[in-house]
């Protein structure tokens, strides 16, 4: 079993939040949604979906989890800011753990200066950020770089939460 930590921020977009989220827990791993305050309660952009934040990100540590998920919608330009936040996102991928951002998931891998020489994608209208970041985009459902997931909207869910549930697969195997 892993554990997944889920980064967190108001007006999320409900899917990219629900749908993952389900699978992972579904699947019998443990998930941890984090956000800026521990005990906060955050609406999707759309309403259909509501979380409590488990734990804040200043009382985490990126060891402590086996991969990381950043949903999309305005979630994580709430985030981005976050030093904290960047630092674990940073952590985690210097532990070579699985990173999957959907949507605009990928601006929190902007923030913390980890997309150059990678192969992502994200929300299309994002694509010059991404590149102005130096990685090199790709308008694919889901794009698998090393620990990287990424993929672009709610429809792509179904190859993004499966990319998900392969890399923590191999992340109970090895």
């Amino acid at each position: 079993m892993s554990k997944v930590a889920f980064l967190l921020a108001a007006q999320f977009e409900d899917s990219e939040m629900k749908v993952p989220y389900d699978a992972v827990k579904g699947a019998g791993h443990e998930a941890d949604i984090i956000g800026l305050k521990k005990g906060e309660t955050l609406k999707g952009k759309k309403g259909e979906a509501s979380y409590t934040t488990d734990k804040a990100i200043t009382e985490v540590k990126a060891a402590d989890y086996d991969a990381v998920v950043i949903p999309g919608g305005s979630s994580p330009e709430g985030l981005r800011s976050s030093a904290d936040i960047l630092k674990f996102v940073k952590e985690a991928d210097s532990g070579g753990k699985p990173v999957a951002a959907i949507c605009h998931g990928p601006q929190i891998l902007i923030s913390a200066g980890l997309l150059k020489g990678r192969t992502i994608t994200s929300y299309p209208p994002l694509k010059d950020d991404m590149v102005n970041a130096g990685a090199n985009f790709k308008d694919e459902e889901v794009v698998v770089d090393g620990n990287y997931i990424t993929s672009r909207t709610p429809k792509d869910e179904p190859a993004f939460v499966r990319e998900l549930l392969k890399s923590l697969q191999v992340k109970v195997t090895q």
